[in-house]
């Protein structure tokens, strides 16, 4: 699988306007008028189309190594004259069921996809939200072709992240979790299975839904795909993985289900499937960081073992004061029960030389697991890059990982339940992640806190900084006030 830097750049990648506006130029109009009411050569997008992205829609684009991240955005120069025309047509396409053929909602749909990733645009499908979510449902329902339904899936992916629809899981729950069990394509389920934890997420499930959720993921992850007629399919199996470490993040307490999982997850370290191996990883040590938890005003310097919370900064005196800054971490349970057995096979996974694995995989394997290591190892670390070992003292160092965001955000992913929001996050709008940061979506914003930060070198560049994002502030972004702690 491809690095961190690879696999965050790589759906984001530069390609020609011809082959970003394909979708859009095959899409026919409903009618002859309409296409005639358009310029004859309308602005092509600077965005790949959704099927240029379909090799980036499971896991693919989940199983990800550490490293550094330089931008998540796409093209600077990515707007075009007439999307939001484009986007009221393709509405007015998807909701003509009557008039439409198999071929005809598959590009919509598609166009859908790649306008709704590239921008946010929930003023402009506010009032038709009940009616795209009843026709992306239709066409799942019925499955006419693979591509129609697994674009479906798609599309109401981005409509649960973009409309802030507390109704969606409500509606969407039965059916999806009907097409991860009965549909005939496998690739219907792995769409459907991460569609489910998308509008789990972004739906209005609540803590309830999202456990139950969580089990029924944790059951086909368990079972190798078994228990919903997929036996062995590593595209299901990683998708429920990567949609259980989703949602879990959004659960504070995860003692009683800790144990069970964690050797659930271990098994799973040791698939044939790079992917999976991966998923597994990252949520083992996302249980093993919950496992601690920030110290109470009122709680003394020890743990509920007795133990110092300085007991570990020996180890971590390689990092630099920024980054020793924060709240103290305190062991509040054991996250699995053998620690030890569980060091010794990712430290095997971490250096993995077997001749059968590619270049690429074996890579990736030895930076993700040699991070997760370092966090089983002490959970008050989270992900780091360029991880390495002290000769001397074989003590793990390196640097955390700091992301990138257009040309003024940055966040630090210095906890798990961060870099496994931002992956799903990715997941979903690929090369228009900075786009709806920065245009105010607000379940990016309420899920992954970025801080801002302009650094500039006289006060005159400072003060025009500010100047020019007061009056950005003003048009575009929704206001969320977030403390320095938070990032």
């Amino acid at each position: 699988m491809p690095d961190l830097r690879r696999q965050v750049l790589e759906s984001g990648k530069t390609i020609s306007r011809k082959a970003a506006s394909r979708e859009g130029s095959r899409r026919t109009s409903r009618t002859a008028s309409a296409q005639n009411s358009r310029p004859s050569s309308r602005p092509t997008s600077r965005y790949g189309s959704d099927e240029e992205d379909a090799g980036n829609l499971s896991d693919e684009t989940t199983a990800l190594s550490i490293g550094s991240l330089d931008d998540l955005t796409e093209d600077p120069d990515q707007d075009t004259n007439n999307w939001t025309q484009e986007l009221d047509d393709v509405v007015a396409d998807i909701l003509d069921r009557k008039r439409s053929s198999i071929l005809s909602r598959e590009e919509a749909y598609a166009a859908f996809c790649r306008l709704a990733k590239s921008h946010y645009v929930e003023d402009h499908i506010r009032s038709q939200v009940s009616d795209l979510l009843a026709a992306f449902c239709r066409s799942v329902k019925f499955e006419s072709s693979v591509r129609e339904t697994t674009l479906a899936l798609r599309a109401l992916e981005l409509l649960a992240i973009t409309a802030f629809d507390n109704t969606i899981y409500e509606n969407v729950e039965s059916l999806l979790s009907r097409s991860i069990r009965d549909s005939a394509s496998t690739s219907i389920k792995a769409a459907a299975i991460h569609c489910l934890g998308v509008c789990t997420m972004f739906g209005g499930a609540g803590e309830d839904g999202i456990l139950d959720q969580m089990t029924f993921f944790l059951d086909i992850a368990a079972s190798d795909g078994q228990s919903i007629d997929a036996p062995d399919d590593a595209n299901s199996v990683t998708a429920a993985l990567q949609e259980w470490g989703m949602l879990a993040t959004e659960i504070d307490d995860l003692e009683g289900e800790s144990e069970d999982a964690v050797q659930i997850f271990m098994d799973q370290l040791d698939s044939g499937d790079s992917g999976v191996q991966v998923a597994a990883g990252e949520n083992i040590a996302l249980l093993y960081e919950k496992s601690y938890t920030e110290q109470e005003d009122d709680e003394d310097e020890e743990d509920e073992e007795g133990h110092s919370n300085d007991a570990d900064s020996d180890e971590e005196s390689f990092l630099s004061p920024g980054e020793r800054s924060g709240p103290k971490l305190i062991k509040r349970y054991n996250a699995y029960h053998n620690t030890h057995e569980l060091e010794q096979q990712l430290q095997s996974l971490a250096t993995i030389h077997n001749k059968r694995i590619s270049k690429r995989d074996k890579k990736s394997l030895h930076s993700n697991f040699t991070s997760i290591l370092t966090t089983v190892t002490n959970p008050r670390r989270g992900p780091m890059y360029n991880t390495a070992i002290d000769q001397d003292t074989n003590r793990r160092y390196g640097s955390k990982l700091t992301v990138k965001v257009g040309s003024q955000g940055v966040m630090n992913i210095d906890r798990w339940w961060k870099w496994i929001r931002l992956n799903s996050l990715r997941r979903i709008l690929q090369g228009g992640f900075a786009a709806h940061y920065f245009q105010g979506n607000r379940a990016v914003l309420d899920n992954l806190p970025v801080m801002v930060r302009m650094n500039f070198a006289s006060s005159s560049d400072r003060s025009a900084a500010k100047r020019a994002a007061k009056s950005r502030n003003n048009r575009r972004w929704a206001v969320h006030d977030h403390s320095d702690e938070e990032y």
